[in-house]
């Protein structure tokens, strides 16, 4: 499957940041007044989607962003709190050497990507789009359809959340599906991914043809 431009998610596809979003949960449960979570209930709650979530442990959907700027700061303190997965530096400049046009939508802040990406392979990218709202994605992959003129059919996204599978459905790209990230595949089977990867190294199927 050739596409014009594959626009990646940053946290659970191409990061695997999902371990200290677990050790940090609690800890931004107790700073912002909502529910922390036991370990016995993570496997039900990665086939959730975000308002799902978010109406378990009682936080308001108003309070979302402060959250996501605390965890984005504390992110920042920790130098190794979202190592790349094994694999996915080589498929990157692969993916680039070979002239693939990439993008990066992502809602976590430019600083944290670059330090995992790297400022140079970064660079690389035609369009790199970070602090976007959690459900404000689509938005963003329209801007970066537009600014490369490409036709959303000749475009895919790959996300490991449902809120990414419905931001492609809305900027009419197809919607690739990594099961190594945040939520689990069953969470993302509704989304009715174009493609659905179960392991990092599966991303080398997705290299253009010579």
């Amino acid at each position: 499957m050739a596409y014009r431009l594959l626009m990646l998610d940053f946290d659970g596809v191409l990061a695997d940041s999902f371990p200290f979003f677990r050790h940090t949960f609690n800890q931004l449960a107790a700073h912002h007044g909502f529910r922390p979570v036991a370990a016995d209930e993570l496997p039900a709650l990665r086939r959730c989607g975000p308002r799902q979530i978010a109406r378990h442990v009682g936080l308001p959907w108003w309070k979302l962003p402060r959250v996501a700027r605390h965890f984005m700061q504390l992110m920042q303190a920790a130098p190794d709190s979202a190592p790349l997965f094994a694999g996915v530096a080589d498929w990157l400049d692969a993916q680039l050497d070979a002239g693939q046009q990439l993008a990066l939508v992502s809602s976590n802040s430019r600083a944290n990507v670059t330090r995992s990406v790297g400022e140079a392979r970064l660079a690389r990218f035609a369009a790199v789009e970070c602090g976007s709202a959690l459900l404000g994605k689509a938005q963003r992959l329209r801007q970066v359809l537009r600014r490369l003129h490409i036709a959303p059919e000749h475009a895919a996204y790959l996300g490991d959340q449902p809120a990414d599978g419905d931001a492609a459905q809305c900027a009419g790209v197809d919607f690739i599906a990594v099961g190594w990230g945040y939520a689990s595949l069953d969470g993302l089977r509704p989304c009715q991914p174009a493609l659905t990867l179960t392991h990092p190294a599966e991303l080398f199927s997705l290299l253009p043809p010579p």
